[in-house]
């Protein structure tokens, strides 16, 4: 099986998830006139796949030690699927409800099972790819907005539209099929899994703070760049939406890239570094003010936490796949429980201030990151770069893992 099939069907997964989510989800307008909605309906329906998310950690920690993930991903996405129909054939608000919960207990299996995927092709190969595979999910993400705009246009419906979108995730499927590993990475000798649940360790505790920060951010990015633009910054309405375009659309174009800076300088060095950048970027934004500053800071943010989550998501596959399953469940606390809070702050105070716990909160990825001890990258000598055979290599995981 060489490198380069493999990362494709792994990628194929990526896309998978980011495409289901954004095809319903870009929906939502319509959900609310079909199944007749009002505002607190609608925030309950975009927080019942969170609370499926939120509490799969026990279902997905059982079903990888018992399939493991080729499985696993296997199953999670033909639920995926069935979900995106059920959604369309949903007759009333309670039963889209319950059809939400059962998708967000997949998306968190599916998100488990494809990023120890992810972690199983570096370690077979020993090369880093795990940001552009999370480039590639922002694609998919991407590629569903795009097919809901052409649905749209062409005058297909909400069931056309799921139609259409069942049938490309049905080849993003089977593509992932030939050659996606069937043994997970497997854990160090020196940390044998207890068949007894205990208190997680250190590292473990570290990377899950890690994440959930993380995500904070992230989320905040998505949910609180628009207004921040027109009722602090003062941009007119047409330029409201380049909030998350300058997050997300940097975030995408440096995942690209950033796995040749996790193979240079390390992924420790990458996450602190790039999580300071977010956190001083942000902050400068929301002192000076401004439009052009304002996207200037929200585009720091995507540069500077592109890396994290493919980094942390490796490091918590190195642990054992508890780890991977714990960092990944309750790393949506922080996507959840994130837009909240800011909200309840900048009600009692300013959105600046809400905001500004998006600048802390990226400062804590960095210090739990800090904290870990972690190997220098090795020495790169001038032969070896002329040779190019340094390019893409793993340099670098916690001596603590």
């Amino acid at each position: 099986m060489s490198f380069h099939r493999s990362r494709l069907a792994i990628a194929a997964l990526f896309c998978f998830l980011g495409f289901q989510y954004s095809t319903w989800v870009s929906q939502i307008p319509a959900f609310r006139d079909r199944l007749h909605l009002d505002e607190a309906d609608v925030g309950l329906f975009l927080l019942a796949p969170g609370i499926g998310a939120t509490v799969s950690y026990p279902l997905v920690a059982r079903l990888m030690r018992r399939w493991g993930s080729r499985r696993l991903a296997g199953v999670s996405a033909l639920v995926l699927l069935a979900v995106l129909l059920g959604l369309a054939a949903a007759p009333s608000f309670p039963v889209a409800l319950v059809v939400l919960v059962v998708d967000g207990l997949a998306v968190g299996c599916l998100n488990v099972a494809m990023n120890a995927q992810g972690a199983a092709l570096e370690a077979a190969f020993e090369r880093n790819t795990m940001a552009r595979l999370h480039a590639v999910f922002s694609g998919g993400i991407l590629a569903g907005a795009l097919l809901t705009a052409a649905v749209t246009a062409a005058g297909g419906g909400q069931r056309v539209h799921f139609a259409v979108g069942a049938v490309l995730l049905t080849a993003l499927l089977a593509l992932s099929r030939d050659g996606t590993f069937r043994e997970d990475h497997q854990q160090p000798a020196a940390a044998p899994e207890s068949p007894r649940w205990r208190l997680p360790g250190r590292v473990t505790v570290l990377l899950t703070l890690a994440m959930v920060f993380a995500e904070l951010t992230e989320g905040a990015m998505n949910d609180w760049s628009a207004l921040y633009l027109r009722d602090v910054a003062g941009a007119p309405a047409g330029l409201t939406p380049m909030g998350i375009a300058a997050f997300a659309g940097t975030m995408l174009v440096t995942r690209l890239f950033a796995d040749r800076w996790r193979s240079r300088w390390g992924d420790q060095a990458v996450v602190t570094a790039g999580a300071a950048l977010a956190a001083a970027g942000l902050a400068v934004a929301l002192l000076a003010g401004g439009v052009v500053t304002a996207l200037l800071g929200f585009a720091a943010v995507g540069l500077g936490m592109a890396a994290v989550t493919p980094c942390i998501y490796v490091a918590a596959a190195r642990v054992a796949p508890e780890t991977l399953s714990l960092v990944a469940s309750v790393g949506t606390v922080g996507l959840l429980a994130g837009p909240p809070i800011i909200g309840f702050v900048a009600s009692a105070t300013s959105l600046v201030g809400g905001l500004t716990i998006v600048v802390g909160a990226a400062a804590l990825v960095a210090a739990c990151v800090g904290a870990l001890s972690w190997p220098r990258p090795p020495e790169i000598t001038a032969a070896d770069k002329r040779s190019g055979w340094h390019e893409g290599m793993i340099t670098d995981t916690p001596e603590s893992l």
